[in-house]
């Protein structure tokens, strides 16, 4: 789309997340923040997932999000909820929480605003994973995610988080 700028994941750093995932997704409620092209959480149903909630601000990015999701074929499971993350959040604490929640934040915006407030929405066993540029250092810790992992790919890196009790 002219005009939006958006930054897919690379295919190979996806397959790598893929493989981390296999185990958690089958039958798996999952948040993709700031989902741009709706790529990520796509890939997670075609991999069984049982809903997934795409979330982006962006009017124009949403509308490509459902037209992938037409192309596809996919016509259930699940929600695109056009606002930020941060405000999603509020608006999902009163739902079940989420058993995987990726975040794939424009590289230069400041994740750290959102990132302490997903632990609220992640179910106790989850994990939640930032996409980030290798450059920028993730934290340890953010809210109740403790920094499990990280894989690096080219320019981009990918953090796990799992819950503290």
């Amino acid at each position: 789309m002219d005009g939006l700028a958006l930054r897919p994941t690379p295919d190979r750093l996806r397959e790598a997340l893929f493989n981390v995932l296999a185990p958690r997704i089958e039958g798996a409620r999952v948040l993709d923040g700031y989902a741009g092209t709706g790529a990520v959480g796509i890939e997670a149903m075609s991999r069984g997932a049982g809903h997934v909630t795409f979330v982006e601000q962006d009017r124009r990015a949403a509308a490509l999000i459902a037209a992938n999701l037409e192309k596809c074929r996919i016509t259930g499971g699940y929600a695109i909820i056009r606002t930020t993350v941060l405000q999603a959040i509020d608006r999902l604490r009163s739902e079940p929480a989420f058993d995987v929640i990726l975040l794939d934040p424009p590289y230069a915006s400041d994740f750290h605003e959102a990132l302490p407030h997903v632990g609220d929405i992640v179910k106790p066993d989850g994990v939640v994973i930032l996409e980030h540029a290798r450059k920028s250092d993730a934290p340890q810790a953010a809210g109740r995610l403790t920094r499990v992992r990280e894989l690096k790919s080219g320019d981009s890196a990918l953090t796990f988080y799992t819950c503290r009790p």
